[in-house]
């Protein structure tokens, strides 16, 4: 009798979404740099129903080189720690921290007031990693999300506070906010109980 051997689940790739997307970001900024005119236009423009198609562009796109770098660390780790439970999982979490993020800027911000950059989805998996321990799962599962969610706080909780609640002029108070919020509504989007038996 032969038994055939599974291959190993190739757990590298749960992280190429969020390299993909980050890489997606730096060519981006790339091109920015090098072609004439700038891509910061296509960002959310508050109350302006054509603003609303930056929901979609303005994660993509960034000021300058100094802000794409300072979202790229956060963004890459927050992100992979998302991408652990798989591609789906990641994707799910990125449009609900973009849409609910980008909605809520475009609603709350000033008028005419132009927002882009990445950093509400990395608030939004900041969220999600936070209120995934309360969405419902095994128990041995929220012990670990607990866990997790510990050393997140430990690690960016207090530049999270201090981005919504002490943001500097020209950043984004509401982007990170209500990317928060969207990261954590994700936390219990197509979430079931255990199941008995």
């Amino acid at each position: 009798m032969t038994v055939t051997e599974q291959p190993a689940p190739r757990t590298l790739s749960r992280f190429a979404p969020p390299v993909a997307l980050l890489a997606a970001m730096w060519i981006v900024q790339l091109a920015d740099a090098v072609l004439p005119g700038s891509f910061s236009g296509l960002g959310i423009r508050s109350w302006n129903p054509a603003g609303l198609a930056g929901i979609l562009f303005a994660p993509l796109l960034h000021a300058n080189w100094a802000h794409l770098i300072g979202n790229s660390v956060p963004f890459l780790v927050l992100g992979c720690l998302v991408a652990v439970e798989g591609a789906r999982r990641f994707w799910v979490v990125t449009v609900f921290a973009a849409v609910v993020g980008g909605l809520g800027t475009w609603i709350v911000n000033a008028p005419g007031t132009l927002t882009v950059g990445a950093s509400g989805l990395v608030f939004g998996y900041f969220g999600y990693l936070v209120m995934r321990v309360f969405a419902p799962g095994r128990i041995s599962h929220r012990i670990l999300y607990a866990l997790v969610g510990l050393i997140v706080i430990g690690v960016y909780g207090a530049t999270m506070l201090a981005g919504v609640f002490a943001a500097a002029s020209g950043v984004s108070w509401q982007g990170h906010l209500f990317g928060a919020i969207g990261g954590g509504v994700a936390a219990f989007a197509g979430r079931r109980g255990p199941r008995a038996g």
